[in-house]
C-alpha cells in the first residue's frame, strides 16, 4: 500500500485494478500536550489523517468552532483531563465534574456545525466524565459510563476504526468497545457509520 496525505492507494479491491481510499480526517483536541503527541503518533502509524491541537479544557469551547471551519474534519475528538469530585456533590450533578461542562459545550457547538451524527462523528470526554451528558449533547461516543479512568489511546482507537471503516458499513459497537483498553465501563456510544470512501481509478503523481 502506498500513502499520500489523506489518500491510501491499494490494489486488488474485489478483483478490480488499483483503487484509492479517502480515509476520514480527524480533528483531535486534547487538554494534555504529552498525550496529544502520543495520540498523533498512533494516528500516523495507523495511516489516519489527523490535525492535533493542544488547548486547556476551558478554552476548547472558544476555539472549536474556528477549528472545525479550518480543518473540515469527518471526526472530532475532544478529550483531556476530567474528574468526578465527590466533595462537590452527587454523580448526577454536572458541577461535581472538573471539565465535563466544557466537553459538553464543545459537542453542542460541533452539532451546530453539523447536526447529523453520521456527517460529523464526535468523541467527547476523558477520565470519569459524565457520559450521559455528553451523549445527550450530541456525541457519538463518550466517556465514562461507570465514572472510571480511561486510557489516553482509547479515543484514538475509536476514531481510527471509524476513519478506516467504509461509509457503507456500521461500526460494531460491541466490537469497538470490547477492543478498547478500558472497555464498556469507561466508554460507550451509539450506532455509527464509518466515513472512509473508496474510489477508482487510482491516479496519483
Amino acid at each position: 500500500m502506498k500513502q499520500r496525505g489523506d489518500f491510501q492507494v491499494t490494489s486488488g479491491y474485489k478483483s478490480e485494478s488499483n483503487y484509492f481510499e479517502l480515509r476520514g480526517r480527524v480533528l483531535h483536541i486534547d487538554g494534555d500536550g504529552l498525550y496529544l503527541r502520543k495520540c498523533t503518533e498512533l494516528y500516523n502509524k495507523l495511516g489516519v489523517p489527523v490535525y492535533g491541537v493542544h488547548l486547556p479544557e476551558k478554552e476548547m469551547p472558544e476555539q472549536i468552532g474556528s477549528l472545525l471551519e479550518m480543518v473540515q474534519p469527518d471526526i472530532v475528538v475532544v478529550t483531556g483531563h476530567d474528574a468526578y469530585l465527590k466533595a462537590k456533590g452527587e454523580q448526577e450533578d454536572l458541577r461535581s465534574y472538573r471539565n465535563t461542562k466544557y466537553f459538553a459545550e464543545c459537542v453542542r457547538i460541533a452539532r451546530k456545525h453539523s447536526w447529523h451524527r453520521d456527517d460529523l462523528i464526535v468523541f467527547a470526554g476523558a477520565c470519569q466524565s459524565h457520559f450521559e451528558t455528553l451523549i445527550k449533547a450530541g456525541a457519538n461516543f463518550a466517556s465514562s459510563p461507570e465514572r472510571i479512568n480511561i486510557h489516553a489511546l482509547d479515543p484514538v482507537y475509536i476514531a481510527s476504526r471509524i476513519s478506516l471503516t467504509s461509509f457503507m458499513d456500521r461500526v460494531s459497537l460491541s466490537e469497538v468497545l470490547r477492543n478498547t483498553i478500558t472497555g464498556e465501563q469507561g466508554l460507550g456510544g451509539i450506532e455509527t457509520k464509518g466515513v472512509m470512501r473508496r474510489g477508482m481509478p487510482m491516479k496519483y503523481e
